[in-house]
């Protein structure tokens, strides 16, 4: 049973994307994913992809890599379209078969709502597969800076958060290394009833926690043994610094948005 996850995975390679302030392509990305709901009309949605396709040709990112991280979403996007199909009662019925009915309303529900969350996936893709995760440690820290002005933890929050993507792919690799372990003992999890297919994903995730827990006691030792303290004062071997790149890219940004909201 394969489980490949792409977030949190950095992609290297050397394109104008890759080169922008994290701080930037972070606030970019946030942008896009909240401009995808105000995606309504076919135009809309073609300014979307249009422009997430321009920026996945900068980022120079292979399409099969693309296409690789994606796959988990179709799954969402299908019972999104099924339940937009299934209970949206807007426009004329095309067809009806006892309390369910299929309008036009519905038709264009299924394939709009769903295909534009794929907008938003894409800026989060993209975002990521550019920016290392220490990158993106620096500018959640600088983002949330405002927060450690009023008392609450904005260094500690960015730590968190970056941590969650940094092991995201570890614990994936870990799933599927106890799933095969698990099939080689004769557990398969893709046979038998529903209740024994429940039952069976209960030792995966009892191995999954306990891992979890190993990778999390070993990390706090780690910071230990390099006297690391949350509110301490640090300084950064790259300071981030904003260029007439990121200039450019926070006005394409913005008017790719404006696009989106106002077609």
């Amino acid at each position: 049973m394969a489980l490949r996850l792409t977030l949190g995975q950095y992609y290297a390679a050397s394109s104008p994307i890759h080169r922008l302030d994290p701080r930037v392509k972070v606030v970019a990305a946030l942008a896009i994913m909240l401009a995808q709901f105000f995606i309504r009309t076919p135009l809309q949605l073609a300014i979307g992809f249009a422009g997430m396709i321009g920026v996945l040709a900068l980022s120079r990112i292979p399409v099969g890599k693309i296409f690789e991280a994606l796959r988990p979403v179709v799954v969402v996007l299908l019972v999104l379209g099924i339940f937009n199909l299934l209970f949206n009662r807007s426009g004329d019925t095309l067809a009806q078969l006892g309390p369910l009915a299929i309008t036009t309303g519905g038709v264009q529900a299924a394939f709009l709502f769903s295909l534009r969350l794929v907008v938003g996936v894409l800026a989060g893709l993209v975002m990521l597969l550019t920016t290392t995760p220490t990158q993106l440690t620096d500018a959640f820290d600088s983002l949330l800076s405002p927060l450690s002005a009023l008392g609450l933890p904005g260094h500690e929050l960015a730590m968190v958060f970056s941590l969650m993507l940094r092991f995201i792919p570890t614990l994936a690799d870990e799933a599927r290394a106890v799933i095969d372990a698990q099939t080689a003992r004769g557990g398969a999890l893709a046979e038998g009833s529903l209740a024994h297919r429940v039952r069976s994903v209960v030792p995966i995730l009892v191995a999954l926690l306990a891992s979890s827990l190993h990778h999390a006691s070993n990390l706090s030792r780690a910071l230990d043994a390099r006297c690391y303290e949350g509110g301490a004062t640090r300084s950064h071997w790259h300071p981030l610094k904003l260029g007439w790149q990121d200039g450019v890219a926070a006005l394409a940004t913005a008017a790719f948005v404006a696009a989106i909201i106002l077609a």
